[in-house]
């Protein structure tokens, strides 16, 4: 059967019918989500939080507001991923699903602007996190349902593109805005950023729903409540041991990436010292990004050829030798050089690590499996923000300790994490 340009992607033709314009229609919505909350942990929420937290506590507050989401996260996801999985709708398993946590999504947005109080947008941010994750749990279930095995690597490359793309175009022009932001009369300039992000989101999202033709859901008998929650996140250890090694190694290679990112802001103002911590962020940000950009795409190919694990390992490896370097910058120049080598890294362990998950998942439970990947994630990114309060712990014994504590943490988790993925030895 041919594809049909025309027409928005059937699931029911064979892989032959899988065109180059579909790996970015099942792709999409990840831009949307991804250029969301770039901009919000890398520009806006370090600067509004500054509004009312204490200077010398920011870290901690940081840190303990984006752990609690990140924890939600790994709550969500499996869950509704797995509820996908079972779904019967006529719509599709995935986009009802979708649909819900974006329209969520779009509602709470502007909690983040409404609030001076740290409570407050405490609250919001869970939401938010709860809305987004409604969504993304079913939405990463279209690689293992609609792309042929073959062709994983290459989805997987144009998904970490996409997002990519999304993720440092706008925190770029939400620097620019909130760069200008100030309390009061500067308000204007977080709601530009706000609304900017929404309609990038609200536009993926629709895009997503118009786009993707899934087969109508096959019904599935649904477990009461708590047993389903527990099997959302039950993995059979001797029978998975290779899923549970990629898990552990996932994790702790999420780390890094992830610290580097929240605390960018703070850690150029404080230790680099520049004027515009904003702008600074953001083209540290862009700078990675173009690392990715460089290796995403070609090491997803890679990795259909050469194997997942030899990609996962050279880029951890490679990571590790980032981080040594930003240790040893004092300029925003050679901080910038540093980010472009973790770019290079994260890059191709964002392509290989995705399609190395979906070969480890089951066919018929591969959103549940990619949520549980996606649970590992976010498992290292929660880890990752609870280095907010050993910044602030260890500033007060020395000059910038703290911000030495966090890039030896990055040293580490990129190394241990890229031995540990050889532990994974079976492919399915």
């Amino acid at each position: 059967m041919e594809s049909r340009k025309e027409e928005p992607f059937d699931t029911t033709a064979g892989p032959r019918a899988f065109a180059g314009i579909d790996y970015v229609k099942i792709t999409v919505f990840g831009l949307g989500l991804t250029a969301l909350w770039s901009s919000l942990h890398t520009i806006v929420l370090p600067l509004r939080l500054l509004d009312f937290v204490p200077e010398a506590s920011k870290n901690t507050y940081l840190g303990y507001l984006t752990f609690a989401g990140l924890v939600l996260a790994m709550l969500v996801q499996p869950i509704i991923g797995a509820r996908s999985d079972r779904s019967g709708s006529r719509w599709g398993r995935r986009k009802p699903y979708i649909l819900v946590g974006a329209v969520a999504t779009l509602l709470l947005l502007p909690g983040i602007g409404l609030w001076s109080s740290y409570a407050l947008i405490f609250v919001f941010y869970c939401l938010l996190q709860v809305a987004t994750n409604t969504a993304q749990g079913p939405y990463q279930g279209f690689i293992p349902d609609l792309v042929p095995t073959d062709k994983r690597g290459r989805a997987s490359g144009v998904k970490s593109l996409l997002e990519l793309l999304g993720g440092i175009t706008l925190a770029r022009l939400a620097a620019y805005f909130m760069d200008r932001y100030s309390p009061g009369d500067g308000a204007y300039w977080l709601w530009l950023t706000l609304g900017t992000l929404g309609a990038v989101f609200l536009v993926a999202t629709l895009v997503t729903l118009l786009a993707v033709r899934e087969r109508p859901g096959t019904s599935a008998p649904r477990p009461p409540l708590l047993p389903g929650l527990v099997r959302s996140f039950r993995i059979n250890v001797k029978q998975e041991p290779d899923f549970v090694w990629f898990l552990v190694s996932r994790g702790m290679m999420a780390i890094p990436g992830v610290i580097l990112q929240t605390f960018a802001l703070y850690f150029l103002t404080d230790v680099i010292g520049v004027d515009s911590p904003a702008e600074a962020a953001a083209n540290l940000l862009i700078t990675v990004g173009v690392g990715l950009v460089v290796t995403v795409y070609l090491a997803g190919r890679l990795s259909d050829r050469v194997g997942r694990r030899p990609i996962v390992v050279a880029s951890g490896l490679l990571g590790a030798v980032g981080v040594i370097l930003l240790y040893f910058s004092h300029d925003l120049t050679t901080v910038l050089a540093s980010g472009a080598v973790i770019g290079l890294a994260n890059g191709a362990l964002l392509s290989a690590a995705w399609a190395l998950a979906a070969d480890l998942a089951p066919r018929d439970a591969g959103a549940r499996y990619l949520g549980l990947a996606n649970l590992a994630l976010a498992a290292g990114s929660a880890l990752a923000r609870l280095i907010g309060p050993v910044i602030d712990f260890f500033n007060r014994y020395g000059e910038n300790l703290g911000y030495s504590m966090m890039l030896l943490v990055c040293l580490v988790c990129f190394i241990a994490g890229s031995l540990l993925v050889l532990k994974v030895k079976r492919i399915r």
